[in-house]
């Protein structure tokens, strides 16, 4: 699929904002107990299968309109995690 040029500036700028973590990392900070919000963007019946530990529900079909209802605090560490 070929994106529009804005569309795909938009996901470059976002790129330069986010640091990826490895399965590891997560692991690591549940143990510690490390504060964070760790978001599940499955599809529901993806969620309804099975989740990891410790991880909240915010489809990605929906996660623009719901995110600042779940996560009010804009500075808060979020981690997303995908099938």
């Amino acid at each position: 699929m070929q994106h529009s040029p804005g569309f795909m500036a938009l996901v470059e700028s976002a790129k330069m904002k986010i640091r990826e973590v490895g399965v590891e990392e997560v692991e690591k900070k549940l143990e510690r107990g490390d504060l964070f919000f760790f978001v599940d963007t499955r599809e529901d019946d993806e969620w309804h299968k099975g989740k990891c530990r410790g991880a909240i529900h915010i489809g990605k079909g929906v996660i623009e309109h719901d995110i600042e209802e779940k996560i009010p605090d804009k500075n808060a560490e979020i981690v997303l995690y995908c099938g």
